[in-house]
């Protein structure tokens, strides 16, 4: 029974494990293309950055999907979720409304949001540490003091940021296969 059980579990990290390769090189063909695109100062640390952002950000997406599926028993079910699902994370993510300026009784979402996270580290990676001034809102200030100011995002929390972004899709696959290997849908 045990080895049953252990083979059984073992193929649904498997199928989690599957996705990383496609992930891994979707992640290094997007950043090889949009890296030098969008015009960021260029590093090996903001360039590991932006790649390690993006690939954590695609893996929490996927394995959000193969959750929402593995949860719900049926597809449509799962596609419904996944739609609100995406309008929180759109929502809460600070795309729409900065952290700062999100309700208090609202913020907790905020950092429930795995986009708010994905969001902070694009952001403060790339011009967290930039000193240049800038004219924003009637007023100079570097770069760094309106991504401070306006976002909330402070440089020195972006290693928490990484490991918050490693964090979710941990999460996310976990319960997956948990989810694979507990729930039985086809029972009457």
């Amino acid at each position: 029974m045990s080895m049953l059980l252990t083979k059984k579990c073992f193929d649904h990290i498997l199928q989690v494990a599957i996705e990383f390769p496609y992930l891994l090189a979707q992640s290094l063909i997007f950043v090889c293309i949009t890296y030098p695109m969008i015009g960021y100062y260029w590093s090996t640390y903001k360039v590991f950055c932006y790649f390690y952002t993006f690939l954590c950000t695609l893996m929490y997406f996927t394995y959000l999907g193969m959750m929402l599926v593995a949860v719900t028993p049926s597809f449509p079910v799962a596609a419904i979720l996944q739609s609100a699902f995406y309008t929180m994370f759109n929502l809460f993510g600070g795309f729409l409304i900065p952290k700062p300026k999100i309700p208090n009784w609202w913020i907790w979402m905020y950092y429930l949001t795995p986009t708010s996270w994905s969001l902070n580290a694009l952001l403060t990676s790339q011009y967290g540490d930039v000193k240049k001034e800038i004219l924003v809102f009637g007023e100079t200030k570097s770069v760094e003091a309106f991504i401070r100011d306006y976002f909330g995002y402070h440089h020195d929390q972006l290693p928490l940021v990484f490991v918050l972004l490693a964090l979710y899709p941990t999460i996310l696959a976990s319960l997956f296969a948990y989810s694979v290997a507990k729930l039985n849908f086809q029972k009457r």
